[in-house]
């Protein structure tokens, strides 16, 4: 009976803090620490040499970790620290921060952090190493957080299959002084850690079938603004067909759209390519256009003026006629003497 009561006392006490969240001491020392902290993600980003960038990187992770590690820092939004990517999945089972850090006209570096969403209140948080630049084929690569292809995210997909979730990230990456790059990454927990890649993309509905690859990369030239999102009316990752503009495939710093989209489906757990996805084709001369007025003489077609003429509902009401204002009349001028 004893334990008993002390296991309802303990349960009720544990569902009294969950319940309470962050404490306002906490809260008041997070919009404090926030302060600070933009301060330093904004040097991150802009400091005019690397060795400013690099302080500041450091100066910030510190602060940003010791910051995290308050009870129920999950629930403050940090939303002043406007360089840092913050975004959440669906079922906001955990956030990730990201942020980039540009090494050298030829080298960007992004750092970031999964911090997940604990029953407790408590920090659990994986840090996410950026191993791109020693990566050999960033395609065909699987890794944990420690292993990462760094990217910046501002999207996060959340998919099912076999019983499991899955987190397709959308990201960018200034990658060197000829070319930006647009990832699509998935990520999954397993054993609740975090693992990215796998054998996710599929080309099995292309004519030219190629390989399954563990995530999408999207290189292009530095001025080209290529566009890749998700079309939630469509379901479906929406990317633009990009060509190398001088005919060099091999040089992926002279891709730019061309006017065509592609995009990926999800199918059986996996991210199925679609080649072209608006292929309506308008036939030569059938292209839509209003009805002729006038025959293959010249003549006009009355009847067809008569379709045209607007209805009485479409007609314009007569515009009414301004009113002019008359002058006031004045009082008759006193005669001298009155």
């Amino acid at each position: 009976m004893r334990k008993t009561c002390l296991f309802i006392a303990f349960s009720f006490a544990m569902a009294s803090t969950i319940a309470q969240g962050i404490s306002n001491d906490d809260y008041n020392y997070l919009k404090e620490k926030e302060d600070s902290l933009k301060i330093y993600a904004d040097r991150i980003v802009n400091g005019q040499s690397a060795s400013i960038r690099f302080n500041s990187d450091s100066i910030f992770t510190r602060q940003f970790v010791k910051a995290l590690k308050l009870p129920w820092s999950f629930e403050f939004p940090f939303d002043s620290v406007k360089t840092i990517s913050k975004i959440y999945p669906p079922d906001s089972s955990f956030r990730i921060f990201t942020w980039q850090m540009v090494v050298n006209d030829n080298l960007t570096r992004q750092h970031g952090a999964i911090q997940m969403k604990t029953p407790d209140g408590s920090l659990k948080l994986f840090p996410l190493i950026d191993k791109s630049d020693v990566t050999n084929n960033l395609t065909d690569t699987a890794g944990n957080n420690r292993g990462w292809i760094g990217a910046v995210y501002y999207r996060i997909i959340q998919t099912r299959s076999s019983n499991q979730n899955y987190y397709t990230l959308l990201g960018y990456d200034e990658n060197n002084m000829r070319s930006n790059r647009k990832i699509i990454e998935v990520l999954s927990f397993t054993n609740d850690e975090p693992s990215f890649g796998g054998r996710f993309f599929s080309y099995e509905d292309d004519a030219d079938k190629k390989s399954t690859s563990s995530r999408y990369i999207m290189e292009y030239k530095k001025t080209a603004g290529a566009r890749l999102t998700y079309d939630e009316d469509m379901k479906m990752i929406v990317l633009e067909h990009l060509e190398s503009e001088t005919g060099e495939k091999q040089k992926k710093w002279t891709y730019v759209p061309d006017g065509d989209y592609e995009g990926f489906k999800w199918k059986n757990g996996k991210w199925v390519h679609v080649e072209k996805i608006f292929n309506q084709v308008t036939q030569e001369g059938n292209a839509p256009m209003p009805a002729p007025v006038k025959d293959a003489m010249g003549n006009t077609i009355e009847d067809q003026l008569k379709d045209n003429a607007p209805t009485e509902e479409e007609k314009p009401a007569p515009a009414k006629k301004p009113v002019t204002a008359k002058p006031a009349k004045l009082p008759p001028k006193k005669k001298s003497g009155q």
